[in-house]
């Protein structure tokens, strides 16, 4: 099942559950957060809870999208309670791109650099048995739900960046219960967006290159994850035409770790179990256009997709500016 957050032409938040290009109104619920609050309170799953009350009332995917209408999948009313973070060298494949970018010129020919390291404690402890904690992953905090971009909006590059580069990943999207349960609603395809060149001049930067725009949606894919995920990340021009594109896989067949692997090490944190937050998490990627020499301008369009997470992510790159900030003392 796929679900669709929209707003009318009025300005009403509606849900839906997406078949093809009919998005079919959930009756009741104005937004993913009520319903997935209300499967708590029923011990229900979320699709349960949506197929019940499916109503008659449709709206057009694409009508909707071209209106700008579609949102986040996830979203909370305050987006300081929405809380966006991620994973790093989670995917087999996915050192190689960043052992380019981090490794020290000069260094011992059989060093490994603190990449490589990371990501063979990866392969050898990061699927461990159900239950069980294994190695714990890179991690990296992006912002809170202000820096999240829904199909079709645009992705803000500050001018003081040095990059704007896509990773097309799949996010986890979470409810904390009442009592601070993590609930996790589904999946949904994302572009976690990060300033590549800043990284690269040293990787203790990959904290400044994260705090980006991220785009999420336009669909939650409700349930588990399939263990092969295919998908498709393109850079198109300001004409709209391919000048990049790369196939990427992602799931669990595809990873050095365990979705339940890298869930635990997250929500073992106290201050992200907090009740009423959601969270955004992102698994990762092992495919960059940055990997390949693009450089990405203004004007120009991430689309991400896969086809069992319906329509693709489409956000343009935009520029903006900033000013200096100078503290002022009370």
């Amino acid at each position: 099942m796929l679900l669709v957050q929209f707003k009318t032409e009025s300005g009403e938040r509606r849900i839906g559950i997406l078949h093809e290009d009919l998005v079919r109104v959930v009756n009741g619920y104005a937004s993913t957060l009520e319903l997935a609050r209300a499967a708590i309170a029923a011990r229900a799953t979320l699709g349960e809870l949506a197929d019940a009350a499916a109503g008659q009332e449709h709206f057009r995917y694409e009508e909707l999208a071209a209106a700008g209408r579609i949102l986040a999948p996830l979203d909370h009313p305050d987006p300081a309670h929405c809380q966006v973070t991620g994973t790093g060298l989670t995917h087999l494949g996915s050192a190689d791109t960043r052992d380019a970018m981090h490794k020290k010129i000069g260094g011992e020919v059989e060093s490994l650099s603190d990449s490589m390291k990371m990501f063979r404690l990866g392969v050898e402890g990061g699927k461990p048995a159900p239950g069980t904690p294994g190695v714990q992953p890179e991690w990296f905090y992006k912002g809170d739900g202000s820096i999240v971009r829904a199909t079709g909006q645009e992705l803000d590059m500050p001018d003081f960046a040095l990059d704007g580069g896509e990773e097309p990943e799949i996010a986890g999207l979470y409810l904390i219960g009442d009592d601070g349960q993590p609930y996790r609603l589904g999946f949904a395809i994302g572009n976690e967006f990060s300033d590549h060149v800043t990284e690269r001049q040293n990787y203790l930067y990959l904290a400044h290159s994260k705090l980006r725009n991220c785009g999420v949606g336009p669909a939650l894919l409700v349930g588990e994850l399939p263990a092969h995920v295919e998908g498709v990340s393109r850079i198109r021009d300001k004409a709209g035409q391919v000048r990049w594109e790369k196939a990427f896989v992602s799931g669990e067949q595809n990873m050095s770790h365990s979705i339940e692997n890298l869930e635990y090490h997250h929500f073992k944190y106290g201050l992200f179990k907090r009740p009423g937050d959601v969270h955004i998490h992102f698994f990762g990627t092992a495919t960059l256009s940055f990997a390949d020499g693009v450089r990405v301008e203004a004007g120009e369009t991430f689309e991400v997709e896969s086809p069992i997470f319906g329509p693709a992510l489409r956000n343009r790159l935009a520029i903006r500016e900033t000013q200096y900030v100078k503290v002022k003392t009370l």
